[in-house]
């Protein structure tokens, strides 16, 4: 029997998950390397469940909503600045992310040789811990368009306070990611925290 053919694609970078007290859930993405170059992005849901992709580019618009489930797409300049404090700019969505320091999580990804916590396979083995220990979490698991995707975390930080607007709106004060915004198989932790990690996207040949 032969094996399905397919080519794998490497995002190496971080995201920021974070939910507010107005009910605005909001994922940003930086990565530094990609096969699309160095780019970020935003998945945002609102209060009633409208799912939101920002995009700098038509060219990552079409791979991201190829991938994850969006309601609306909007291509517009993106800008994420900082380290400490994550700045983010576009003309929908205006962020300030205090980051904090490197939670237990983050210790336990640390001790991983990097080599084997960003393979697919140590993600195939991780996946069933994942499911246990954090609420939507997985860590492989099927995509848009008969992909896959294997997301294979080496850090972890948690964010202390958050501020900013989306369409002009205030999103008001930092809160847990819930409910879980539905972008795709996996969600970011329930508690905001920025997780770097490099993301496998396994695509039909």
């Amino acid at each position: 029997m032969r094996s399905r053919r397919t080519t794998r694609q490497r995002f190496e970078g971080r995201i920021a998950g974070m939910g507010s007290s107005s009910g605005v859930r909001v994922v940003v993405g930086r990565w530094g390397g990609s096969p699309l170059g160095a780019f970020a992005d935003a998945m945002v849901a609102t209060p009633e469940g409208h799912r939101i992709l920002l995009a700098p580019s038509q060219e990552v618009a079409d791979f991201v909503a190829a991938t994850y489930s969006f309601d609306e797409v909007r291509i517009e300049p993106f800008d994420v600045t900082g380290d400490a404090t994550w700045q983010v700019r576009s003309p929908s969505l205006t962020l300030a992310l205090a980051v904090g320091r490197r939670t237990w999580l983050g210790r336990l990804l640390r001790m991983v040789p990097r080599r084997l916590a960003t393979s697919p396979a140590w993600c195939t083995v991780t996946d069933p811990v994942a499911r246990v220990l954090l609420r939507g979490v997985r860590t492989r698991g099927s995509a848009g368009n008969g992909r896959r995707e294997f997301y294979a975390a080496t850090d972890h930080r948690a964010v202390l306070s958050a501020s900013g607007t989306l369409d002009g709106a205030p999103l008001g004060a930092l809160a847990p990611v819930s409910p879980e915004p539905g972008f795709g198989f996996s969600s970011t932790p329930p508690r905001p925290s920025v997780t770097s990690l490099v993301t496998t996207v396994e695509l039909p040949a």
